[in-house]
């Protein structure tokens, strides 16, 4: 009995997540490379959504730390789809080339291109880095094009850090999202990524150094903040 009843229960859950997650029209899902720096990024995103009282009831927000690198983000991201039946979405992959090979960088957008074509519901985004997701942060505060291994973007932010009074930059900071979005300018930031993308137009990922894509699913994440967060990502 004492089985059934659990069965029952967890019966009970699954379909009252269903009905959860129908009530949401903007869905996004984000499966991240590691399970600190990126994830606690976008949680700022999902923190302020969540209490802004015009998209809270709208906006579903799940996100994934994936601890493994380039093709195996996206494979966990088919996985998951698949095993939680899911029929509507945004399926971002955020991801660092770091010293992986150009294919594997490259065949995460190559995959989520062949995936696109099966099911206009559920799209896939390759959210890359090149070199790692710390060039995105850089952004925040000069527009730097330089070449550079990713140990000098972490040596420029500790620098930026230190002129703001908080100390080193760390990896795993629980309010990164606040510093980038108060110390620095997620504005400029956004447009100095998509500067350096169109001039990197017709090259693979790999072959933009340094290059992000980062600031796409920050795009669309910051449609749904509230305004007066809203404001420092956009002019509107």
């Amino acid at each position: 009995m004492a089985k059934r009843g659990r069965k029952e229960k967890d019966n009970w859950k699954k379909k009252r997540r269903q009905e959860y997650l129908e009530k949401k029209e903007f869905r996004y899902y984000i499966f991240c490379e590691g399970q600190a720096t990126e994830p606690k990024y976008f949680q700022g995103f999902k923190r302020y959504i969540e209490d802004n009282p015009i998209y809270r009831d709208m906006v579903l927000i799940e996100i994934e730390g994936c601890q493994a690198q380039t093709m195996r983000v996206i494979g966990k991201a088919e996985e998951y789809v698949r095993e939680n039946k899911i029929t509507k979405g945004q399926i971002w992959c955020v991801y660092d080339k770091d010293s992986f090979p150009s294919s594997d960088v490259n065949g995460v957008v190559q995959r989520a291109e062949v995936l696109n074509q099966k099911n206009p519901d559920i799209q896939y985004h390759a959210a890359w880095s090149n070199e790692c997701i710390e060039f995105w942060f850089m952004l925040h505060f000069a527009y730097y094009t330089a070449n550079n291994h990713r140990s000098e973007y972490k040596k420029f932010l500790n620098e930026k850090f230190q002129e703001l009074g908080i100390g080193k930059y760390e990896k795993n900071m629980d309010d990164i999202f606040e510093t980038l979005m108060n110390g620095g300018n997620p504005k400029l930031a956004i447009w100095y990524a998509n500067r350096i993308i169109e001039y990197g137009k017709g090259k693979t990922p790999a072959e933009i150094a340094p290059g992000t894509k980062v600031y796409e699913l920050v795009e669309e994440l910051a449609k749904y903040l509230p305004e007066e967060i809203r404001k420092y990502f956009y002019d509107k």
